[in-house]
C-alpha cells in the first residue's frame, strides 16, 4: 500500500487559516495577560500580533529566545552605558541614541528579521523615554517588557499548535541568489526611519513624565518600522490612515465596554477587530498590497486601548486619559506623514543595483 500525499491546501484556504491563528493568538494572550494582572499586560498581545501578522513559519526555540532578547538586550546595556551618559554628559547619551537607533533601523532595511528590528527599536525608544527619569520606574518596565515578551512568543506557539500550517506545494529552489537592497538603499530607509522617531524620542527624553507614555513609545517605534519597510511616497499617508483607522476601532471598543466592562467583552471586541483587519493583512499565498497599514492599525487599537482599561473604565479621568492619548497618537501620526513627505521631497527613492547573496545550503 502506498500513503497519499497530503492534499496541498488552496491560497484562500491558507489566508484563512493565517487569518484565524492571528485572531487566536492574538485575544489569547490578550485576555491572559489582563487575567493575571500584569502590569504592562498589553505588551503581551503587541508582540504575538508583531509576529503572527507575518506570513512566516512557527518560530523556534530558538527563534524565540532571539526575539526576546532583541528587545531585553538593549534595554540592559542601555541601562548600564546609557543611563550614565544621560546623567553625567546628556549630548554624548544622545550621540549614542542616535547611532544605536539608526542601527537597529539599518539592521531590517538591510534585510534583517522585521520582528527583530521591531523589538530592539522598543527597547531602545523605552530605555530612552523611561531610564532617563526613574531607574526604579525603568526596573519596573523591564520586569513588564520581560514578562510580555516571553509570554507574548508562547502564545504565538500555542497559536501555531492549535492551528499549524497547512500544507502547501514543495518550494522549487531557485539558482539565482537572494537579492537583498544595497547599501544605499539601506542607509536612506534607515535615515528616512530615525528622522520619523528621533525627534519624538527626543522630546520624550527631556520630559519629566515620559513613564507615562509606555504605549506612546510603542507607537513611536512601530512607526519607525513601518516608514522602514515600505519605501513609497505613500507611506506617509497610509501611516496616517493606520493610526485613525485603529483608533475608530479603539473609541468603538470604548463605548461598548463602557456598557458591559468585562473581560469577556474585552476579548469578544478584540476577536472581532482581528476577523476584520484580517483580511486586510492575509490574502491568498502572501500578504494584501496595504497589510503593513491594516496591520499597525490593529496593534494600534491595541495600545490605545489597552493602557487606558488598565487605568480602570469607571475611574474617574479614564475617559478623558482615552481620549488624551488618542489626540497623541493621531498628532504624532500626522508629524511622521509630514516628516516622511518632506524626507522624499529632498531625497527622492531612485531605483538601483541590488546586492546578491548566495542562497545558504544545509
Amino acid at each position: 500500500m502506498t500513503s497519499e500525499a497530503p492534499a496541498v491546501a488552496t491560497a484562500e484556504e491558507i489566508a484563512s487559516r493565517r487569518i484565524f491563528r492571528l485572531v487566536l493568538g492574538v485575544t489569547l494572550s490578550l485576555v491572559f495577560s489582563q487575567a493575571v494582572n500584569w502590569p504592562l499586560s498589553f505588551i503581551a498581545p503587541v508582540f504575538t500580533l508583531v509576529i503572527l501578522g507575518l506570513p512566516v513559519p512557527v518560530p523556534s526555540f530558538k527563534a524565540g529566545i532571539k526575539f526576546v532578547l532583541a528587545l531585553l538586550i538593549p534595554v540592559y546595556v542601555g541601562t548600564v552605558v546609557l543611563i550614565p551618559l544621560f546623567e553625567h554628559v546628556r549630548w554624548a547619551g544622545i550621540l549614542m541614541v542616535i547611532l544605536a537607533l539608526f542601527g537597529s533601523f539599518y539592521y531590517s532595511a538591510r534585510g534583517g528579521s522585521m520582528i527583530m528590528g521591531m523589538f530592539m527599536t522598543v527597547g531602545l525608544t523605552l530605555i530612552i523615554a523611561i531610564g532617563s527619569v526613574s531607574i526604579d520606574a525603568l526596573l519596573g518596565v523591564i520586569a513588564g517588557l520581560g514578562l510580555g515578551a516571553i509570554s507574548g512568543v508562547v502564545f504565538v506557539w500555542l497559536a501555531h499548535a492549535f492551528l499549524p500550517d497547512l500544507p502547501t506545494e514543495p518550494m522549487k529552489l531557485s539558482k539565482k541568489p537572494k537579492e537583498l537592497p544595497s547599501i544605499k538603499t539601506a542607509r536612506r530607509s534607515a535615515l528616512r526611519s530615525l528622522i520619523v522617531v528621533l525627534p519624538m524620542v527626543i522630546f520624550f527624553l527631556f520630559s519629566s513624565s515620559s513613564t507615562s507614555y509606555v504605549a506612546v513609545m510603542i507607537k513611536v517605534a512601530s512607526m519607525g518600522q513601518q516608514a522602514n519597510t515600505d519605501i513609497s511616497r505613500k507611506m506617509g499617508r497610509l501611516q496616517l490612515e493606520s493610526t485613525l483607522w485603529g483608533g475608530l476601532a479603539a473609541i468603538i471598543a470604548w463605548q461598548v465596554m463602557s456598557i458591559w466592562p468585562s473581560l469577556l467583552m474585552y476579548g469578544l471586541l478584540i476577536a472581532l477587530a482581528g476577523l476584520l483587519f484580517g483580511p486586510r493583512i492575509f490574502v491568498g499565498k502572501g500578504m494584501h498590497p496595504k497589510a503593513s497599514m491594516w496591520s499597525y492599525a490593529f496593534l494600534t487599537m491595541i495600545i490605545v486601548l489597552a493602557p487606558a482599561l488598565l487605568d480602570g473604565q469607571t475611574s474617574d479621568g479614564a475617559s478623558s486619559a482615552f481620549y488624551s492619548r488618542l489626540l497623541l497618537f493621531i498628532i504624532i501620526a500626522i508629524y511622521g506623514s509630514v516628516s516622511i513627505a518632506v524626507f522624499d521631497a529632498f531625497w527622492p527613492f531612485k531605483q538601483d543595483s541590488t546586492t546578491p547573496v548566495q542562497a545558504e545550503t544545509k
